[in-house]
């Protein structure tokens, strides 16, 4: 039972989407009303807007002033078939985009736009009108998986469990037999040099060159099947972050050449379990609500008639620097908790909760 006060009192509004910038630094999320930002390491609101209607997605520009909308909810603001980017200095309209079909994801840079459908990535220039560049086939991507950065473009393959890698510079495409099954999770590093994914299984987490494809490192998340929520590299990119259905938050070392070794990482290497796998080396529980979770099933996502319509996504992590990191969910009981990296009495690491709160209220 949970006994603890309740920090901020219920809100009537609902969270349908919660989104990170590519640092960190804020959060957006997406409301049935409009959406709001908040500071990552406080979750303190700092922008408010109110549509009087319902987005269920909302994606960031690093920190600039643009943000993809998608519509959703019970009362969608905009039709589920089109991207807006907002210009939120001018609070107005920058871009339109429409599509045949249903939007599952969005990401947005400086120079491109990827809408994600269900079964294709379609990517365009950012200017106006956008200019379609390119068209890549899926396999079925309820989910809307897909990163975007300058140099790569990243989303499932035509195969199920399969990695599509965009070369943006070349239009070279390079694919990763990641998993057998398909995907459920997958993520890149803050400089898109390594891409980590995970599968419907949710047992094994694997890291690989975005460059090569080669693999760089597997771990094990544990031996039961779950549905992982999130992954997230560290700022180094010397650690992965993990949460899952199982209510639990892992953290993992993975080998990054391109940086400096982390004061956690020799306890990373040590294989135990039955498998003798690579284990996190440190985990805790994250606050999944009082709400029915995501489907353990991505595919049960698929038959939803839009975004903001299924059950609300938890566990949403995002690095605030290399010793801290938050959680979000979205929902009713939209919760944000901190956690650090830590030392516990036996001078092992540990990751220990420092704050929560329903935001939503605050």
């Amino acid at each position: 039972m949970n006994t603890r006060p309740v920090i901020e009192s219920p809100s009537e509004h609902a969270a349908l989407s919660v989104t990170f910038n590519n640092d960190s630094s804020r959060f957006v999320v997406g409301l049935d009303s409009g959406f709001c930002i908040f500071v990552s390491h406080s979750g303190q609101i700092q922008t408010a807007r109110d549509f009087n209607a319902g987005l269920g997605l909302v994606q960031m520009m690093g920190n600039a002033n643009y943000l993809a909308l998608v519509g959703g909810g019970r009362s969608p603001k905009f039709p589920q078939n089109k991207v807006i980017v907002w210009d939120d200095s001018k609070s107005k309209t920058a871009l339109e985009i429409a599509t045949l079909t249903s939007v599952r994801g969005v990401q947005i840079s400086k120079s491109r736009i990827a809408v994600v459908l269900q079964n294709s990535v379609r990517v365009y220039a950012f200017k106006k009108p956008p200019q379609s560049l390119a068209k890549y086939e899926t396999a079925d991507n309820p989910l809307g998986l897909c990163c975007l950065t300058e140099k790569y473009l990243v989303f499932p393959g035509r195969t199920p469990g399969q990695v599509q890698i965009v070369h943006l510079d070349t239009d070279s495409v390079s694919i990763i037999p990641a998993h057998t099954n398909c995907l459920r999770a997958l993520t890149l590093d803050l400089d898109g040099e390594q891409i980590a994914t995970a599968s419907e299984r949710g047992t094994i987490i694997r890291v690989w060159s975005t460059s090569t494809c080669a693999k760089l490192a597997e771990r094990r998340r544990g031996t039961e099947t779950a549905a992982i929520y999130s992954l997230r590299f560290s700022p180094s990119g010397n650690m992965l972050a993990c949460t899952s259905d199982k209510g639990s938050l892992h953290v993992f070392e993975v080998p990054n050449a391109n940086s400096t070794k982390n004061k956690w990482q020799w306890l990373g290497n040590i294989p135990f379990g039955p498998f003798s796998d690579v284990y996190s080396f440190t985990s805790t529980q994250f606050e999944t609500g009082d709400e029915p979770l995501l489907p353990s099933n991505p595919r049960q996502i698929g038959d939803s008639p839009g975004l903001g319509t299924s059950k609300p996504i938890k566990g949403v992590i995002g690095w605030i620097d290399e010793e801290s990191l938050i959680v979000v969910g979205a929902g009713v009981d939209a919760r944000w908790e901190k956690f650090i990296l830590t030392a516990n009495e036996e001078n092992q690491a540990a990751i220990k909760r420092v704050g929560w709160k329903k935001y939503l209220g605050n």
